[in-house]
């Protein structure tokens, strides 16, 4: 079997893109430019890759992990300079190497393999990836002869006013020969526009030299975006948003306006799942089959079992289990864990938490740094008190329990099995099983208290003025 190699050229700065964050790292659709180029590429079996960085080369390190090796261009002296900068760890190999652009986020694993597949059945030694569009502006061209057969590709700004009219353009992918490309790096120079080591002038040399020289014409011109600038980066989140919907609702899932629904690349989404208008999924957030997401939610890498109900809240590194529902207007934070069939109500926030089945937790409560049995009820307004202002603690609350409205509990505190909080307490010690916490001063009404006040003295007056 033939060898696969991949080379991802990540070294630009993108000063278009007007961002500190260097540009193969802006994110569409929840991941990096970078990311989707390699996620794609590592689907085809390859057998190296080794991403070329410059700009920011720790950062894109960072990201990629050890999912691919790295060389450093150090200079930006153009395409065919970076490549080269690979050979000490492909030059002498066998096989196989398709080189791709790190800002060019919308291809695919399947236009990779067509690509593959191309190239070595035609026995070229490089294979240029092609498709055509009406607005070639920006794109280098491909120039064919009079029987079809590529002869040169010439960038835009060293392009005729008769190349530049073509509109079949490069999208910036190749398949090589590897060994052949490393032998023709060496021979490319750089007295062009630009001053720059182009890769595509490789394919001249091959030409000369009497090789087969290929070119591929993909079907959907959309995959070759490259991104740029902002506007660019949005056209292709919207490329790639419109590809995910369509994705999900072939399996299964209803989206009631897709137009308005916003998912990232690694949600994952059950069949018979509704999605309301103005949802967004993020992260690598993983939601079950038969729920229902209500409009404007925001959900970021949580786990939603099946039958999960969302309304208008705001959810992020949570777990909520089969039949539970939340909202409106609540917030999941970090490590909450909520049970089955438990009902969060509207105004709710609950961190670090675990729920047990079927407890409720109405409306305007925070939980947080507990532990809550299953079948307990939590009255309006009750605060799990667990910031002393150094330290958090826990409280553990038992099955069964009731824990009436306007309640504090103050961390750290045991509320066993069957207890009861009587409402308006406010909890510091341990409560035992089948026992009534009532933690709060006796009312005293003192008759006329008032009576001597200004304010008392001026509505009396105006209640006697009245009365005339």
């Amino acid at each position: 079997m033939t060898a696969k190699y991949a080379i991802i050229l990540a070294a630009g700065q993108g000063t278009r893109m007007k961002s500190k964050l260097y540009k193969v790292l802006h994110p569409v659709c929840g991941k990096p430019m970078v990311d989707h180029v390699l996620t794609q590429i590592e689907k085809n079996d390859i057998d190296e890759i080794v991403t070329v960085v410059g700009h920011g080369a720790q950062k894109v390190e960072a990201t990629l992990g050890t999912r691919t090796q790295y060389v450093l261009q150090a200079e930006q002296l153009g395409t065919g300079h970076a490549v080269l900068q690979a050979e000490a760890l492909l030059g002498d190999k066998e096989g196989m190497t398709i080189i791709a652009c790190g800002d060019t986020p919308l291809f695919t694993a399947k236009t990779f393999e067509e690509l593959f597949e191309y190239h070595k059945s035609k026995g070229a030694v490089a294979t240029v990836l092609t498709a055509t569009t009406d607005n070639p502006f920006g794109y280098g061209r491909i120039i064919r002869n009079e029987i079809g057969i590529v002869e040169k590709i010439v960038e835009q700004k060293d392009a005729t006013k008769e190349e530049a009219a073509v509109t079949e353009i490069n999208t910036g992918v190749y398949c090589f020969d590897n060994q052949e490309l490393f032998h023709a790096l060496h021979q490319i120079k750089n007295d062009n526009a630009q001053g720059e080591y182009y890769l595509t002038d490789v394919m001249e040399i091959f030409k000369k030299e009497e090789k087969i020289v290929a070119a591929y014409r993909m079907k959907d011109f959309s995959e070759s975006m490259g991104v740029n600038d902002r506007l660019a980066l949005a056209k292709a989140t919207a490329v790639m948003q419109k590809r995910i919907n369509e994705t999900h609702m072939k399996n299964g899932v209803t989206l009631v306006d897709p137009a308005t629904t916003y998912i990232d690349v690694d949600v994952k989404i059950g069949a018979d799942t509704v999605i309301e208008p103005g949802v967004q999924l993020k992260g690598h957030t993983v939601i079950g089959s038969d729920c229902h997401i209500g409009a404007h939610s925001e959900i970021r890498d949580c786990v939603l079992k099946d039958g999960v109900t969302v309304t208008a809240s705001f959810l992020e590194e949570a777990v909520m289990h089969t039949g539970s529902n939340i909202g409106p207007y609540s917030h999941l934070r970090p490590q909450a864990d909520i049970g089955e069939g438990v009902h969060i109500g509207n105004f709710v926030e609950v961190k670090k938490a675990q729920i047990g089945k079927n407890t409720k937790v109405g409306h305007l409560t925070y939980v947080g740094d507990a532990t809550l049995g299953k079948d307990i009820n939590v009255g309006c307004g009750t605060v799990f008190v667990n910031y002393d202002g150094i330290n958090k603690h826990h409280t553990n609350v038992g099955d069964y329990s009731f824990i009436g409205s306007g309640s504090n509990i103050i961390a750290p505190v045991q509320i066993a099995d069957h207890a009861y909080v009587a409402a308006g307490s406010t909890v510091t010690e341990d409560v035992d099983a089948h026992d009534m916490a009532i933690a709060r001063s006796r009312q005293v009404n003192k008759k006329g208290y008032f009576d001597h006040y200004p304010v008392a003295q001026a509505a009396a007056e105006a209640e006697k003025a009245e009365n005339k």
